[in-house]
């Protein structure tokens, strides 16, 4: 009961924050709460080694065909060398991070505090418990040099979109961004073909999506477009991943 009720004062805290002006003494109370939740996270996930995002809805069982999928892209991320980093909670989240534990790759997750539905899953090497959505999201974005996209639910099309944003306006590098499940994806990368045609995008933006429903595919298109790209060379101990020149030139 008492764990309830601090998740609720949690959730209180940010909607309350998100309605509006507050007095002065409030907000820079909320803005130092942030701070230290950044440097908490900063500290902890800075030697987990590059990575790769899987996103992904968290109501999905075991029996679930994309659970199974997600398992399987776990391993092969793995296998290639990266971090497998999801959000840290259940459904194609826990299956990613399995696949990568059983592989023996490594895994971590963001996980956020929630009254409900979320919890770290047990195939973590290491997590962190985050107040907040959007440091959450930032994290799952620093961190990364690709991010596969699993069937999920608006959350897991927000991190998609967020991605791509951030990757057109040259916020960051420009990863490869990988859409798992062409047909459940169907009417949204037609929607996303649509908002080409219609110019309120580039044609040149399309080429920022790689759809592939083949595990081999992505690992392949990971290892052309982040692993060739960046120059990233393996080492025997974790982080498995160095830079050529230098340890994580590449930052949000």
């Amino acid at each position: 009961m008492e764990n309830n009720n601090n998740n609720n004062r949690l959730q209180t805290d940010e909607s309350k924050f998100l309605k509006g002006p507050l007095s002065r003494f409030a907000e820079l109370f909320f803005t130092f709460r942030v701070m230290f939740s950044f440097i908490k996270a900063f500290r902890k996930m800075h030697f987990i080694g590059p990575c790769v995002t899987v996103f992904g809805s968290a109501r999905f069982s075991e029996s679930n065909p994309y659970y199974v999928q997600a398992e399987a892209v776990g391993a092969a991320l793995a296998n290639l060398g990266f971090t497998v980093m999801t959000g840290g909670g259940p459904g194609i989240m826990e299956a990613a991070n399995k696949g990568a534990y059983r592989a023996g790759g490594y895994s971590v997750g963001c996980n956020i505090i929630l009254p409900f539905e979320q919890k770290p899953n047990p195939y973590l090497h290491k997590w962190i418990d985050i107040r907040y959505f959007f440091v959450r999201k930032f994290l799952l974005m620093k961190y990364s040099y690709a991010y596969v996209v699993m069937p999920g639910g608006i959350g897991t099309l927000d991190e998609l979109f967020e991605s791509l944003t951030l990757i057109q306006t040259k916020m960051i590098k420009n990863f490869p961004v990988v859409i798992f499940g062409s047909e459940y994806h169907r009417e949204l990368c037609q929607h996303i073909r649509i908002m080409a045609e219609n110019e309120s995008i580039s044609p040149e933006d399309m080429k920022l999506l790689f759809v592939t429903d083949s595990v081999e595919e992505m690992s392949e298109h990971i290892r052309t477009h982040a692993i060739e790209r960046f120059k990233l060379v393996r080492k025997q101990q974790k982080p498995k991943w160095w830079f050529g020149e230098s340890l994580r030139k590449v930052n949000l």
